[in-house]
């Protein structure tokens, strides 16, 4: 058996090298995100994705220390995104549109695809209140949770690479839409009452469409409320009949010429 200190310094030359390799690495990870954006290449790749996942996979094959292997590298690929998604935006993207227009889905997709951190404002309100928002609503009225709305916005001001996700009724407030300005870019999800209908109809947490839920009482609020959510809006993404790939690239798009 070899001594001790021998082994440590193998140890330690190891760490050397594994630490040159992953700055490297993660400045490749931000020049494919350059070429991507200077060429105006998708920015999601899911088949590329997984074509490099099953090639990983096969070089560990049944390696004794497979699972820590792969923990290694799932932690080298999160932070690889994080260095991607800085070199995409360096602010907040705030979403904001009536319910059923794709918030929750288009926030966790770019958590999930950029390692963004996620933050949901109802949910945020509800951890703090202990109860659901029709709780809310039903025991201390609207207004009640429109403050709870604008204390959480404000809390999310030092914020960063974050996607915050607001309720459909966020923006009524100037003074959530100016805390939001300071450090995010507002993004408009809209679809057609129609869609929307189809999206929450099974929904029972809708305190607003209590007894309402109708193609009419829909259209009817949204054009009460559009005039606040465009005039509150950096950057507007239509979501009708698109699938949240498609909607995220074409959120992304805007973002880089808005940044611009």
């Amino acid at each position: 058996m070899r001594e001790l200190n021998e082994i440590k310094k193998d140890l330690g030359r190891c760490d050397m090298e594994i630490l040159d390799l992953l700055m490297r690495r993660l400045s490749y990870a931000a020049e494919i995100m350059e070429c991507k954006k200077e060429q105006g290449l998708s920015i999601f790749q899911m088949e590329e994705e997984k074509r490099r996942n099953e090639t990983l996979l096969a070089a560990i094959g049944d390696h004794a220390y497979y699972a820590e292997l792969l923990r290694i590298f799932e932690t080298i690929d999160e932070e690889s995104k994080c260095v991607q998604s800085k070199s995409l935006f360096d602010q907040n993207i705030a979403l904001i549109g009536f319910m059923g227009t794709g918030k929750s889905t288009v926030s966790k997709y770019l958590r999930d695809m950029l390692a963004m951190k996620e933050v949901d404002v109802d949910a945020m309100i509800v951890e703090d209140q202990k109860m659901p928002i029709r709780d809310i609503f039903e025991k201390y009225g609207e207004e009640y949770f429109r403050d709870c709305e604008s204390n959480a916005i404000l809390n999310l001001q030092s914020c960063r690479q974050t996607i915050i996700s607001c309720g459909g009724g966020a923006v009524i407030r100037e003074e959530n839409v100016k805390n939001l300005k300071k450090s995010s870019c507002i993004v408009l999800l809209t679809a057609s009452p129609e869609t929307i209908l189809e999206r929450v109809k099974d929904d029972g947490g809708r305190p607003i469409l209590n007894g309402n839920m109708n193609v009419e009482f829909i259209k009817e609020l949204m054009a009460k409320r559009k005039d606040f959510y465009e005039k509150a809006a950096d950057i507007i993404v239509e979501t009708d009949h698109k699938n949240v790939q498609q909607i995220c690239e074409e959120l992304f798009l805007s973002l880089l010429q808005f940044e611009h």
